[in-house]
């Protein structure tokens, strides 16, 4: 378990290193952490340059670089770009792209709900009409693995429609695990 001190020691390290080994960092001003909140998967730590922490003229402010996610079980860092951090989501896009959580397949939830509301032949027909790629007997093996409490079988759950694809940058993985 990575504590909150280690977090930022984590992370001053890691901007140490980074503003001696690049050039792109070594010319802006000196940055420090200015806050650290706890998350559910670990630290998000703030960082700003020095001067502007001192006098707080924000035209010594470093904009758009976005928190650091100090990870609790490794102690890997993430950066967050703080387009992706303004928006709300950016928690299942670190499960699915850090952590490789699979994100949940959207008509499982419905098909639950309808089977036991209405029936299976309900939920059997929304299936249907949701997933048309799927062939009848397709769909009755999804809804009776569902009823059943199962997991559809993936080559099924690969015919269901996907959700919308969002539009946040991606998070990036600076360093880590940690030692």
């Amino acid at each position: 378990m990575v504590t909150k001190e280690r977090a930022v020691e984590l992370v001053e390290a890691l901007l140490s290193e980074e503003r001696q080994e690049s050039p792109w960092m070594a010319q802006l001003p000196e940055p420090a952490v200015v806050g650290v909140e706890e998350h559910a998967f670990g630290w998000l730590v703030f960082w700003q340059s020095v001067e502007y922490i001192r006098s707080g003229d924000v035209g010594k402010m470093l904009v758009g670089h976005g928190p650091y996610l100090v990870d609790r079980q490794d102690g890997s860092i993430h950066h967050i770009p703080v387009t992706t951090y303004g928006c709300e989501g950016w928690e299942e896009l670190y499960l699915q792209q850090v952590r490789g959580v699979k994100p949940p397949d959207p008509l499982i939830t419905a098909v639950e709900v309808l089977v036991h509301s209405d029936g299976t032949m309900a939920a059997l027909r929304h299936v249907r009409r949701q997933a048309p790629l799927m062939g009848l007997q397709q769909a009755k093996a999804y809804v009776t693995a569902i009823r059943n409490g199962n997991e559809p079988p993936e080559e099924l759950v690969g015919l269901t429609p996907k959700q919308e694809k969002r539009s946040l940058l991606s998070i990036e993985t600076l360093a880590g695990p940690a030692r």
